[in-house]
């Protein structure tokens, strides 16, 4: 039972978190609330006793870091949470070893997550701007004042990085000091263990300390990493990041789309896997389609209280009532790739190149530049001629490969300036 003084700052903060708790209860992974209880001075907050300990002191006990398979028993847990939290549209905000309690003192015993004082309900298409967090574990665009669930994957991206190899990815004496290194330090991985651990776990780690969060792994996405999925059977759950590049896709041009069509096609199986994992929990009929009205019928069978607070459905509402046909899994491939996810692999090169190949053969055709500006959206105040002259090659009046890559990313009229 946690005994907490109320003052007009933090009442509100102490009843988000119980509303949170309780709104959440029933995960394995998350310490089960049971009650709050209020008097003149305190607020009570009952929860389930956890004697295992914080998964800090267990690193601690361990001499500083974890092998690999032990690590990634203890991620698994960890994102099989995260993800449910993000999907309820509640992002934590102070994920750390100290915020994780084992269940019991034995070596199996479950982890569960703890201490929710400073999380929040975000809407999947709202950023946050206050500052929150531990220093250590803080993601850069926290620091930049705008930020989303995205922030609690960078903190579980320094907590592997710590269980891997028993270090901080980012020190400095002092707490300017280390968000300056947050900022602009790169994570080494050339000092021991690093050299004998396996690629896939550097890759993991990698992509989870991207400094765009646009380009890093989901916790679903996570989950389905070569580096987890191959070392045990893990359940993955639905992705809100699929509803949100498919509304995207879904009011994109044609011309955009067939760009994403052709992007989707240079796949591998690895990146194809999580993309058939999204399509199958939104439910395809036996011809193998999905409609926009799975989108939500999917996510209800998920559903907590949070989602009222979150105002996930909402959200979901505005994609399900969109008039659009039914999608294969091919199209869903297409509209639910993350344009800057696949940016940030060191294959982004490779993959471009391939789209554009198939795009060439399939729906790359002469197009004006009054059309491509048509196409975009553009204002007639745009000067088309001069921002978009690089966009279609002068031989054949075709979209160029620079062209290819920014209809990718779904260049709009707002952005035209900045490219």
């Amino acid at each position: 039972m946690i005994n907490l003084m109320t003052t007009a700052i933090s009442i509100e903060d102490v009843r988000r978190e119980v509303r949170i708790l309780s709104s959440l209860s029933g995960h394995k992974n998350l310490v089960q609330f049971h009650d709050a209880y209020e008097d003149e001075d305190n607020v009570y907050i009952i929860m389930e006793l956890c004697t295992g300990g914080e998964l800090l002191d267990r690193i601690l006990s361990r001499g500083g870091k974890y092998s690999e398979e032990d690590a990634k028993a203890v991620m698994v847990q960890i994102l099989s949470i995260v993800s449910f939290c993000h999907l309820q549209g509640v992002v934590h905000r102070d994920l750390k070893p100290e915020n994780f309690l084992f269940s019991s003192k034995d070596d199996n015993s479950t982890l569960k997550v703890i201490d929710f004082g400073l999380s929040d309900f975000v809407k999947p298409d709202e950023r946050l701007n206050d500052i929150v967090g531990s220093a250590y574990y803080v993601a850069p665009e926290v620091l930049h004042r705008s930020y989303g669930t995205e922030a609690d994957m960078w903190s579980i991206g320094v907590i592997v990085y710590i269980l891997l190899c028993g270090s901080r990815p980012f020190w400095a004496r002092t707490e300017s000091g280390i968000f300056r290194a947050v900022l602009k330090a790169e994570p080494s991985f050339d000092e021991p263990p690093w050299p004998s651990l396996s690629a896939e776990a550097k890759d993991f780690v990698r992509r989870l300390l991207n400094k765009d969060y646009r380009k890093r792994m989901t916790a679903s996405q996570a989950l389905c990493h070569p580096w987890i999925r191959e070392a045990q059977e893990v359940r993955i759950p639905l992705d809100i990041l699929t509803y949100k590049l498919m509304r995207a896709y879904i009011s994109s041009s044609s011309l955009r789309k067939s760009a994403l069509r052709a992007l989707a096609k240079t796949l591998t199986v690895n990146q194809l896997f999580y993309l058939r994992e999204q399509f199958g929990l939104l439910g395809p009929n036996k011809s193998g389609f999905i409609s926009l009205l799975n989108l939500k019928a999917a996510l209800m069978k998920q559903a907590t209280e949070a989602m009222k607070d979150s105002r996930v459905l909402d959200f979901v509402n505005t994609v399900s009532s969109l008039q659009y046909r039914k999608l294969d899994f091919e199209e869903f491939a297409a509209s639910a790739v993350s344009v800057y996810q696949m940016e940030g692999l060191d294959t982004w090169e490779q993959h471009a190149r391939s789209a554009y190949e198939y795009f060439e053969k399939d729906g790359n055709r002469p197009i004006m530049i009054e059309e491509l500006a048509s196409e975009l959206g553009l204002s007639p105040s745009v000067p088309v001629h001069v921002v978009l002259q690089d966009w279609i090659r002068h031989n054949d009046g075709k979209l160029s490969f620079l062209g290819f890559v920014k209809l990718l990313h779904g260049i709009s009229a707002r952005s035209i300036p900045k490219a």
